[in-house]
């Protein structure tokens, strides 16, 4: 079964993030503020089928440990379903997420990533950035970040 990832309205990412990562909260809270901003993207590998297997958002957002760039940008929401990982679903995602960002003139990407999704992360580019943490509702978590070049 083959798949495309492309932009999606905010809305076809959040069955898939609920299942993947917050589970235990109304599909509604997964709507973000800015969903519809003009540079935000929601992404979505869909299949022939039409379902979803993975998603990500990135969005304009300073980063706390780096306030003074106003060329930052945040990864969320990234999910790729259960029955479909190691199949590069999460890497082609991401890479649509960074080639937004590259189209957008570049800039600092930052996540608060799952902790075990680090080594992920880190196939990607991307470094930690200070200590793990416990979110109490959903995990542990570290800051991730990787600078990402314009076009």
């Amino acid at each position: 079964m083959t798949y495309q990832v492309r932009r999606v309205p905010a809305e076809t990412t959040y069955q898939l993030r609920h299942a993947v990562l917050r589970p235990h909260q109304p599909v509604e809270s997964l709507r973000l503020v800015d969903d519809d901003a003009p540079d935000t993207a929601s992404l979505a590998a869909v299949d022939d089928a039409g379902a979803t297997l993975g998603t990500a958002t990135v969005r304009r957002e300073i980063c706390p440990w780096q306030p003074g760039r106003a060329d930052a940008w945040q990864l969320r929401g990234m999910a790729t379903s259960a029955t479909r990982r190691g199949q590069g679903i999460g890497g082609d995602v991401l890479a649509a997420a960074i080639a937004h960002i590259e189209q957008h003139g570049g800039g600092l990407l930052w996540c608060n990533a799952r902790t075990p999704a680090r080594s992920f992360y880190e196939r990607a580019g991307f470094a930690a950035y200070g200590d793990h943490w416990d979110d109490p509702a959903i995990g542990p978590h570290v800051r991730m970040w990787r600078e990402v070049a314009g076009r």
